[in-house]
Formats: C-alpha cells, sequence, structure tokens
C-alpha cells in the first residue's frame, strides 16, 4: 500500500515498482498506481472508476543528488460520466510539460537569481521551457498596481536594442514600484499605460520626465490635473552634451598649432560635466588651471552650477527671478551654443519651476536604467521583449508588498 512506501509522499497516488540506471548515467524509476486510490477526472476532479486507455510517459523529476532522474509513471485516460474521456488528474505534474511540479518550481527559484540560460544548463533543460516556467511564474505573482492611490509618477525611456529602439518606463514616485513598460517612446507608444489608468487619470497631480520627450504633450491630454515637472538630471546633462562640450570643441580648435593647450582643452572634458564635489585635489586643480586659461569654459561651467539652482528655489517667485537672471547671463556670453539652448529652455520653464511645488525627479528612474542594463547584460538581451518587461517589473515591486 502506498502508506507503507515514504517515496508515495512525491507522487500521490502512486508508488515506485522498480528503478534502473540508463547509460547517460541517469536513473529511471518506474512508478505504479497505488491499489485503492481511485484516479480523478482531469476537467471535474471527480473520481472515476471506468478506465478507457492506459499510457505511459516519462517525466522528469527533480535530480537526486548528481544523477538526472526520470520517473516511467503510468497515465490513464478516464470515462467521465461528466466531461467524456479525459486524462487522469496528476497533482504533481505540471500541466501538460513532462516535468514534475518540484522540478518546476526549482527551475523558478533559481531563474530569480540566474539568466535562463544558465537555469536551462545546470537543469538540463530547454531554454524555451525555463522562459515560459519564469514567464509564468511572473504573471502570477507580480502585484497589481493600485491605480486609486496613483498621484505622482516619473517616466524615463531606456534603450531596448541597439540601433536606436527605446522602451518607456514609467513608476509611481511614492512607492518606487514600476507600473508599466512599453516599447516606443512616442506619444502614441505611452497611450496604453493612459488607458491602462482610466479614470485615475483625473487623479495624478504631477509627472517628472525628460524634456527631450513627446510625454508632456500626452500627460496634458490624458491627465487635465497633472503638472508636468522636468528633471533637473536630463537638463543639466542635455546642457552639457549641447553647450559645453560644443563650447569646448571650439575652443579646442581655435588654438590652432598650441598643442599642449589644444590638448588640455580637449582632454577636459570629463572635468568640465562632473560636479565638483566629485572630483579628488588633484583633479580640482587640473579644473581651475583649465577654466582660468578659457573664459569661455569658465562662463558656460558657471552657468552650468547657476542652472542647477533652479531646482533648488524656496518659491515659485524666486524660481521664476533665477530663471530670468540666468536666462540674461546666458544672451551676454555671445556664445552661440549658450543663446541657442537657452533659447530652447525657455519653452520649459513652468516645468522647470514646477519643481518648488513637486520635489519630484527622474533620478530614481536613472537608477533603475542601471538596474534594467545589469538584467539585460546578465541575459545577453532579450529576444522577448513581453518578458523583459516582466523581468523589470519584478525587479522593482516597490514597497507595496
Amino acid at each position: 500500500m502506498s502508506e507503507a512506501n515514504p517515496l508515495c509522499l512525491f507522487w500521490e497516488g502512486f508508488e515506485p515498482a522498480g528503478w534502473s540506471a540508463q547509460a547517460d548515467g541517469s536513473l529511471v524509476v518506474r512508478l505504479s498506481a497505488c491499489a485503492g486510490h481511485a484516479p480523478r477526472c482531469g476537467g471535474c476532479r471527480r473520481s472515476v472508476s471506468i478506465v478507457h486507455e492506459r499510457n505511459r510517459r516519462w517525466i522528469r523529476e527533480r535530480d537526486l543528488i548528481d544523477r538526472r532522474l526520470w520517473l516511467d509513471v503510468p497515465v490513464r485516460r478516464l470515462r467521465c460520466g461528466h466531461c467524456g474521456v479525459r486524462t487522469e488528474h496528476i497533482p504533481w505534474l505540471h500541466g501538460r510539460r513532462a516535468l514534475t511540479g518540484a522540478l518546476a518550481r526549482h527551475a523558478e527559484t533559481l531563474a530569480r537569481l540566474w539568466p535562463i540560460r544558465q537555469v536551462a544548463d545546470v537543469l538540463g533543460l530547454h531554454w524555451h521551457t525555463v522562459k515560459a516556467l519564469d514567464a509564468a511564474r511572473l504573471e502570477r505573482e507580480l502585484p497589481t498596481p493600485d491605480r486609486s492611490r496613483l498621484r505622482r509618477l516619473i517616466m524615463d525611456e531606456f534603450a531596448l536594442h541597439k540601433g536606436h529602439r527605446y522602451a518607456t518606463v514609467v513608476a509611481c514616485a511614492e512607492t518606487r514600484q514600476v507600473l508599466w513598460v512599453g516599447e516606443g517612446r512616442s506619444r502614441a507608444a505611452i497611450r496604453p499605460f493612459f488607458e491602462w489608468l482610466g479614470s485615475a487619470c483625473h487623479h495624478i497631480e504631477a509627472v517628472a520626465m525628460d524634456m527631450n520627450t513627446a510625454f508632456d504633450l500626452e500627460v496634458a491630454a490624458q491627465c487635465p490635473n497633472a503638472v508636468v515637472v522636468y528633471d533637473r538630471f536630463h537638463v543639466i546633462a542635455k546642457f552639457g552634451r549641447e553647450v559645453i562640450d560644443r563650447v569646448r570643441v571650439d575652443q579646442a580648435n581655435a588654438m590652432g598649432r598650441d598643442r599642449s593647450a589644444r590638448r588640455a582643452v580637449k582632454r577636459g572634458r570629463w572635468l568640465l560635466l562632473r560636479n565638483r564635489q566629485h572630483l579628488n585635489a588633484r583633479q580640482a586643480v587640473r579644473l581651475d588651471e583649465l577654466l582660468a586659461a578659457n573664459a569661455p569654459l569658465m562662463q558656460v561651467y558657471l552657468l552650468k552650477t547657476q542652472l542647477k539652482e533652479l531646482w533648488f528655489a524656496p518659491s515659485m517667485t524666486e524660481a521664476r527671478q533665477r530663471w530670468h537672471d540666468w536666462y540674461r547671463l546666458a544672451l551676454e556670453t555671445r556664445l552661440a551654443p549658450v543663446i541657442r539652448f537657452a533659447n530652447t529652455l525657455k519653452r520649459y520653464v513652468e516645468g522647470i519651476v514646477s519643481s518648488v511645488n513637486y520635489r519630484l525627479n527622474t533620478s530614481v528612474l536613472e537608477g533603475m536604467n542601471n538596474r534594467i542594463k545589469v538584467i539585460k547584460r546578465m541575459a545577453y538581451g532579450y529576444r522577448d521583449s513581453a518578458y523583459f518587461f516582466l523581468k523589470i517589473r519584478d525587479a522593482f515591486p516597490g514597497n507595496v508588498r
């Protein structure tokens, strides 16, 4: 009887009837149906006594120490009075896959930590099988965000693949939970998020984003009560790329044949872009020497420092005054890259000064982007974007669990 054999605890309704070793070193345990255990219909789960036919299946079980373990299982097709002919229900099998629930759960646990290729190699499963198991786990376990509690959002983009393919991620500013990930960075691409949000769009108070995108237009159209807040990190980074880099290159080209001065300016990019507090003493001296020797570089460097102060103003009035002061100084430099950037930034001033009332920024998402890169690098990239997006959401559940 099954009670007499402790191994029956692993395989409900079946007991070992023998085993054999294979040429590849794996073990096969032959199971037989326990006497007195009535099979159940795979449809209605009722006990059925009429057997239509019997077949045998080989099922992968968790490894036994260092040996692959297979089960030779007798699977019956039953003639159920309610469902007709159905395969019997075996609770310890994982659906229709040729593996046990114990092995499936083990694969899911490893997939939380390792790339699916590595899990597949260790367990001797096909990587498609491991991916399907992990994707099913994510679909089953990922928490559903509470839309009614969402008030402040942060939105950003990240590179999905090489060749300028991008995806957009949206997170809750309070819980740090990733709410949605979708391919693309256009208004049409992010519209499904607002469709999912539904009537909760009217509850959104503020959305932090990069001023380089079209997100602000879609937010204005979908969330009538939301204030757009442009992120300091992106604005300063854009100033570095479009102004400091351009002025630095122009100044290097103006050096003519003075190779040492030209080399000093060309090699000063990192010093000019990095925050002073992150420089060591030797680097700070080099920066001071570079700025003292080149007035245009000194001007743009000081403008960068002063531009950051817009986000730390104590009031909207003070923020606007700081903007007017900065804009006047930018025009007075008479440097074309500076003037061009200042006139572009002028269109986004309200989104910048709004940071006084809504202390939001996407630095959280910048940290997320670094984590996303690690997730992608561990798997050497993802061919299935939907699965990749599930992995991202799983990595950032927020403080809702």
